[in-house]
């Protein structure tokens, strides 16, 4: 029995990779520069996993922005006006993620969607009538070849034929099927090029068939295969799968002529019993016993009561998934002594891989009674008031009167905001004075109450200047906040926090899930003190900002001992107490943000609404159910693929939703018409996540597309997110053109 993994998180230690990327942004460091730092970030990744003692490396899991998008460029699947600019191949790159505005063009960057059911985003490549595939780009060759060079051989990843295929998107009168063949070609000559530089085997990652696939999809999967496996020649094959099971195609799996087969053993629910009903003996399983999305140690007895039950001759014990969605390492944290043993981070979980190899050799006894201890007994007192609370909630807690239609009505009566109302989602730029001010106080470098005068004044300072370019409902810019699931867990009792935990979100932004230790419950107020003041400096509504309990739940590392549903309703019932507070004193309008609603949604839709909306939607109804009619609830959703479920955010009932929708060319629109959505809308105009600044004629253009599918009265105009990671010149540019292109559409509707 040995060992590996599937993928090493890429940022770094200390987030190396995302500050010299932004730095090249910015123009401070050269190409040359990124590239070397990224050399020295994989030499590190490579020797901290070797010597953890896992046996077989992995290659081509970095990446400087993500993983899909690397495999688009190097089968030269890249938008032909970004061909156009003629850049270098990496500013091409980056051009594709970020979009670009300057002297060769100006291009808006690809879609960016949840990576499953994580809180990855990866870029959506797109087949047009004009590409031509074909194998263009050497990093895959030239990492393995650099990881040689160290003496290390590796085992090459890269995103599957079908993976890649089922992700992409594709021009109007294009389908997967007119890509395939010069695709399956292209990954064939990949692995000759591999075998020629000593690789033995190559892993291509295929989470896609974890979710359901139709028989057309499965028959596709067969094709692919069984076409791109006649060249294999010496070449181990290992198709990697995770996130799920593989139910639908599992012997059609098993059947195909390759090496190895990856399984995820932790959220794949029916794994075992399929590889119980016949493994070949003539393959390698890559079975994923060790949890690569949270940060909890691995119960090793149950873990090897399962590899017992497994059938399989040959096993090689690796993570569910890639560490990418895992923070570096527990060594950089100063958590109590209690606390440290229950974590394992990615360097961790290396460690348990080779600890749980050996314990399966008779070598391991020791390592085997120090884990029991940390499952014995309870590691936690159960907040017993809380458990009553949650036990005595009815069917009446979950249901806000009046009814949608009504509270409209009050609503329009009391707010007199004019058509198209305007705003933003709610975050202004973090700039680095903002930032240093924050961690001064933390450090004690600074007084209380310098520290609330500062960030007075930039209250002050962005309401002056919302008022004055003419946007209609305000927000304070969150300029007191770190994070806006972090800054709601430090004021909620349960919650843990690490001091180096950061994971890749998307391209460089990194993000620090706070960790659920306990029972949560809040602490005190924790918006009121800057909502409250930041009405008082205007005679303008300002909206008070929340995050919901489904997103606070979602980006934090959730327990493993009590349900989500459990945790969740938990959080709901502290920011229920938030958002009455704000309401008596005078926020009258509350956004509560539930942008990762989407993110634990299971991958296969029988299983949405008994495992996860029956109870996601009614924890956010609780958050909101006691408010006053001429209360208004936004919320907000960016990111995800919402268009399959909008029933269920119907449902929610809040009375505004603003959407993510500029990079998916507001393709959510079409359901919203489709499903005679009630809920007043605000579908993003421009993408934040891009440094371009949209003009007044694009916004226009835009915003015309929205009311020709959503009645007028129904529309608010904002950006698709929060704007605390842009620049100031661009936000005040970007909504400048958003006010004047509603203004100019407003003279033509009204």
């Amino acid at each position: 029995m040995t060992t590996t993994i599937i993928g090493f998180p890429r940022i770094g230690e200390f987030r190396e990779l995302k500050f010299a990327t932004e730095k090249y942004f910015k123009k401070t460091i050269t190409q040359a520069e990124l590239l070397q730092t990224g050399k020295e970030l994989r030499q590190k990744h490579w020797q901290t996993v070797a010597e953890s003692g896992i046996d077989t490396l992995v290659s081509n899991d970095f990446s400087f922005y993500d993983n899909v998008l690397d495999a688009a460029n190097l089968f030269n699947i890249i938008p032909q006006n970004v061909v156009a600019l003629e850049l270098s191949p990496l500013d091409a790159y980056f051009a594709q993620a970020r979009g670009y505005q300057g002297p060769a063009g100006d291009v808006k960057a690809l879609p960016m969607k949840k990576w499953f059911n994580t809180n990855y985003h990866y870029l959506v490549p797109k087949f047009e009538k004009t590409t031509t595939v074909k194998l263009v780009g050497n990093k895959i060759f030239d990492e393995f070849q650099e990881a040689q060079n160290l003496g290390y051989t590796t085992r090459p990843a890269l995103v599957g034929p079908f993976t890649l295929l089922q992700l992409a998107d594709y021009a109007e009168g294009t389908t997967p099927a007119d890509f395939a063949a010069a695709l399956i070609a292209s990954y064939q000559e990949v692995f000759t090029q591999l075998q020629e530089l000593g690789a033995t085997w190559l892993q291509l990652d295929e989470p896609a068939l974890v979710k359901d696939l139709t028989s057309a999809e499965i028959k596709f999967f067969q094709e692919i295969y069984q076409e791109l496996l006649t060249q294999t020649a010496d070449l181990k094959i290992l198709v990697q799968t995770y996130f799920g099971d593989v139910r639908d195609v599992y012997h059609e799996l098993i059947a195909l002529p390759v090496a190895g087969i990856g399984l995820d053993f932790v959220e794949g629910r029916k794994t075992l019993a399929l590889v119980q009903n016949g493994f070949p003996q003539d393959k390698t399983l890559f079975a994923g016993v060790v949890n690569g999305k949270n940060i909890w140690r691995n119960d090793y007895q149950k873990t090897l009561d399962l590899l017992q039950q497994i059938p399989a001759k040959d096993i090689v014990l690796t993570t569910s998934c890639s560490l990418l969605h895992v923070p570096f390492t527990v060594e950089n944290e100063n958590f109590d002594a209690t606390v440290t043993p229950h974590f394992a981070f990615a360097k961790e979980k290396c460690s348990e891989l080779v600890e749980l190899a050996a314990i399966v050799k008779g070598n391991g006894a020791e390592k085997l009674a120090a884990n029991q201890q940390l499952f014995d007994g309870h590691r936690v007192k159960d907040n017993e008031a809380l458990k009553a609370q949650l036990a005595n909630l009815s069917a009446s807690d979950y249901v806000r009167q009046p009814n949608f239609a009504a509270r409209e009505a009050l609503q329009k009566e009391k707010f007199q905001l004019p058509l198209l109302p305007t705003t933003t989602i709610g975050s202004f730029p973090q700039t680095r004075e903002v930032k240093k001010i924050r961690a001064d106080l933390k450090k004690g470098l600074v007084t209380p109450a310098a520290y609330d005068a500062f960030i007075a004044q930039h209250i002050r300072e962005w309401l002056d200047w919302q008022t004055e370019i003419g946007l209609d409902v305000l927000v304070h810019g969150e300029f007191e906040r770190n994070d806006m699931v972090e800054y709601f867990g430090q004021n909620l009792a349960g919650y843990l926090f690490s001091k180096n935990g950061w994971v890749q979100s998307y391209g460089t932004r990194g993000v620090k899930p706070p960790i659920i230790w306990g029972d949560v419950t809040r602490k005190q107020a924790i918006t009121v003190k800057w909502s409250k003041y930041a009405q008082s400096q205007t005679k303008h509504w300002v909206k008070g900002m929340l995050t919901g309990p489904v997103t606070i739940l979602n980006w934090s590392f959730p327990r493993e001992d009590i349900s989500i549903k459990e945790s969740t309703l938990q959080i709901a019932l502290a920011i229920q107490e938030e958002v009455l507070d704000l309401e008596k004193n005078g926020i009258k309008i509350i956004q509560i943000d539930e942008a990762a609603l989407r993110e634990k949604l299971p991958l296969r839709q029988k299983d949405w609404y008994s495992e996860y909306l029956d109870w996601a939607i009614p924890a956010f109804r609780l958050v909101h159910s006691k408010v006053a009619a001429d209360t208004q609830i936004h919320t907000h959703m960016c990111y995800s693929e919402f268009t399959d479920i909008i029933p269920a955010i119907d449902q929610m009932d809040a009375d505004v939703i603003s959407f993510e929708a500029s990079r998916s060319n507001l393709e959510i629109l079409d359901e919203l018409q489709a499903q005679n959505f009630q809920t007043q809308v605000g579908p993003g105009v421009y993408d934040i996540h891009s440094p371009r600044i949209p003009t007044v004629a694009e916004i226009e253009k835009t915003i015309h597309a929205i009311l020709s599918k959503v009645p007028q009265e129904k529309v608010w105009i904002n950006p698709d997110c929060g704007l605390k990671t842009r620049g100031i010149p661009e936000t005040k540019a970007s909504l400048v053109n958003l006010v004047t292109a509603t203004k100019n559409i407003r003279k033509e509707v009204e």
